[in-house]
């Protein structure tokens, strides 16, 4: 019972940029492999199967799968039975670079839409003062004309000519 093997022992698996596979059959640090390869970084690659998606045509149903590279720091330890992938310094930093772009592309929609909302309430306020003015308007218009009218019944009692109440 005891020489029950695995058939294939687990092992740290290193794919280099140029295609290359490395094996470890030991856990070893992140450290360690970027010391022995200069100007790299080590990631972990984690393969994620989305759902099935459809050709736009109504063609036929494919699996997307997402491959996920998250960067290990120095002081980590790659485990037996995951894969990693060396990643080139240029790499990383075009990465870095295109993370900030969209957080500034998000930052700037999100700061445009703000701003469209602001300006319609503004536009909506103005709209409505515009109103409540004209409204007014219409109200002094209408104590102008009454103003008017007591101004000419004075006017008519003095001369005599507006009928008198019993």
């Amino acid at each position: 019972m005891g020489n029950c093997q695995a058939a294939e022992a687990a092992a740290v698996v290193i794919q280099h940029p140029g295609g290359r596979v490395e094996r470890l059959c030991w856990s070893t640090s992140a450290a360690e492999v970027m010391r022995a390869n200069p100007g790299h970084y080590i990631a972990l690659v984690t393969l994620r199967v989305a759902e099935e998606r459809q050709d736009g045509d109504g063609g036929a149903r494919r699996t997307v799968r997402l491959t996920r590279v998250k960067l290990l720091k120095p002081k980590e330890t790659l485990l037996l039975g995951h894969a990693y992938r060396l990643i080139t310094t240029h790499e990383v930093t075009k990465a870095v670079q295109a993370r900030k772009e969209e957080k500034v592309r998000k930052a700037q929609q999100q700061m445009e839409e703000s701003r469209q909302k602001l300006q319609s309430k503004a536009r909506a306020a103005a709209s409505a003062a515009a109103e409540a003015d004209e409204a007014a308007e219409e109200n002094d218009n209408d104590s102008d004309n009454f103003d008017d009218e007591a101004a000419l019944d004075a006017s008519l009692d003095q001369v005599g000519l507006h009928g008198s109440e019993w």
